[in-house]
């Protein structure tokens, strides 16, 4: 790359306007009417000036506004689509998700599901669009902040005359006998808060050049808060999970590798009392006499202890007893479980007997778990019942099988073979609710519907967070940086003797008509006049 040579000597980088070293207006700026461009001080920036290697070519994509401004819209777009159907995490667990959006949906549903909106914000190609969009704050920001650096660290107290004259605010006042009143000028810099240097006469005064890190401290913040948000899908940083827990049972917490496990030692439904309830509550009541005042789980909290081997039972330590209520979590460490949903007198165990069809006599019962069903049940005295089949929510597929939609015994069905003295080979039969069908023909023996046991069911939510620092971290971090740039304005006044004269040029980010307001303030009652404003002047 070429490099350009200041007529002081100094080797300037390619795409400098103002020299690093004097101050002068080199390049395509010298000479010309046009004011200077002073958003990173006339400093080069790599993207406008390498684009020669494939690592300049990713660079200046990246680092383009415009790219990353099309980056937010695509991503923004997408995620507005993946809110116009739920997301399968919230569908019935009980039908298949490709069924399950064409049924419900149509076409358009079929479409969702083929192009993968189902599970949009855990896809890979929303992780690529939020992660091209931390890429391109990150090039943005290097692209733009080391030259703004560089410029604002190396700025001249006294720079040449060509950049003065090429500053928006500029002004010459001849220099009277009586002379400009420069210490009254320092004092009304001071007392607006100007950080004031001097070198041979020339005077710089500048405030609040921290603002002009305003954006990209935003940038910073933002980067920091979409890296909490891939850190979401990282496996232990984030679980948002259902348990589903029976009365009495212990199960595993999902999202603890096997660490945690949780107890249901108890189920409360309450509901509000007419006559004893508060008369706030009785128009309510009136409507709808059901009216839930509290459900709550008496929870036990185990850790496991040690490791076990594949099969065997854990030995767990009791960690945490709770009553949890809705809002009124259990939390263990980085965990909290929180009371969501309920099912009451769910169907847990089915009783049948084996009797003679005709004469009606019964030869033994026999007790089914609908969540671990035996294979084979001994009635004693030549009496046997095999359990062959067994679907827990049973329906007909369109080839009129049995299938089951689920593993939860909703509509339990069964297919048994009843073994006898006299039938030793045993009889088949498929037996439902209300349906028993024979396929062998008419049997001599059935099963006979016995009874049915019930269990209340609670439904926990846990979560687990681990991202909610850097979400946190970020979203402050990109309001410091908001306010950063949004209420302070980064200004420059450059004061210079030259040949009897007094020259006046200033600049600021932004807001020049405030600008304009403090100079007036500044430079009254001195006989110093205001700079004018040559973007005006040329128009």
């Amino acid at each position: 790359m070429k490099e350009v040579k200041c007529e002081c000597g100094h080797i300037n980088p390619v795409g400098t306007v103002i020299c690093e070293a004097c101050g002068r207006v080199i390049g395509d700026g010298d000479g010309s009417e046009k004011l200077l461009d002073m958003r990173y001080e006339a400093s080069p920036r790599r993207s406008q000036h390498y684009n020669k290697t494939i690592v300049d070519k990713i660079w200046n994509f990246f680092s383009s506004v415009k790219v990353g401004v099309w980056l937010i819209v695509i991503t923004l777009v997408a995620s507005a689509v993946g809110t116009i159907f739920p997301q399968e995490m919230y569908i019935p667990p009980t039908i298949p998700a490709d069924q399950y959006y064409k049924q419900e949906y149509g076409t358009l549903g079929q479409l969702y599901y083929q192009l993968g909106f189902d599970n949009l914000y855990s896809s890979w190609w929303y992780m690529i669009l939020i992660a091209s969009i931390g890429i391109s704050l990150v090039i943005c920001s290097l692209d733009r902040v080391i030259p703004l650096y560089k410029a604002l660290k190396n700025q001249r107290t006294a720079p040449r005359e060509g950049f003065l004259e090429k500053q928006r605010l500029f002004g010459i006042t001849e220099d009277s006998a009586d002379g400009v009143d420069i210490p009254s000028i320092k004092q009304n810099l001071a007392s607006k808060r100007y950080s004031i240097k001097e070198e041979n006469g020339s005077i710089l005064a500048e405030k609040n050049r921290f603002s002009r890190w305003g954006p990209y401290v935003n940038h910073i913040g933002l980067i920091i808060f979409l890296f909490g948000a891939l850190l979401r899908f990282v496996p232990g940083m984030y679980v948002d999970e259902t348990l589903w827990v029976r009365e009495g049972e212990t199960k595993e917490v999902p999202g603890t590798d096997g660490k945690l496990y949780l107890k249901n030692e108890k189920f409360i439904r309450q509901l509000y009392n007419k006559s004893k309830d508060d008369q706030v509550f009785q128009d309510a009541l009136k409507k709808n006499p059901a009216v839930i005042k509290n459900f709550q789980t008496n929870a036990v909290l185990y850790e496991k202890k040690g490791d076990t081997l594949p099969g065997e039972q854990p030995e767990l330590k009791k960690v945490e007893t709770d009553k949890i209520q809705v809002n009124r979590p259990l939390k263990y460490k980085h965990f909290a479980f929180y009371q969501s949903d309920y099912k009451l007198d769910e169907m847990n165990k089915m009783k049948f007997r084996l009797i003679d069809k005709k004469t009606q006599t019964s030869f033994g019962g026999l007790t089914i778990d609908l969540y671990d069903p035996k294979k084979d049940y001994n009635l004693g005295k030549g009496y046997r019942v095999e359990l062959l089949n067994y679907f827990p929510d049973f329906e007909f597929d369109e080839n009129s099988e049995p299938v089951t939609k689920s593993r939860i015994p909703n509509n339990p069905a069964f297919v048994f073979n009843m073994v006898t003295p006299d039938r030793p080979k045993g009889e088949a039969s498929f037996v439902a609710i209300r349906q028993t069908i024979e396929p062998e023909g008419n049997n001599k023996y059935k099963m006979a519907f016995n009874g049915i046991e019930t269990q209340n069911v609670t439904g926990l939510t846990v979560r687990k967070d681990m991202t909610l620092w850097f979400l946190a971290i970020g979203g402050a971090i990109f309001m410091i940086g908001v306010v950063q740039g949004a209420y302070w304005n980064h200004r420059r006044i450059w004061i210079q003797r030259k040949k009897g004269q007094v020259w006046i040029a200033a600049h600021t980010n932004k807001n020049w008509y405030g600008m304009k307001r403090e100079i007036h303030s500044i430079l009254t009652g001195t006989a110093l006049q205001e700079p004018k404003d040559q973007l005006d002047e040329k128009s």
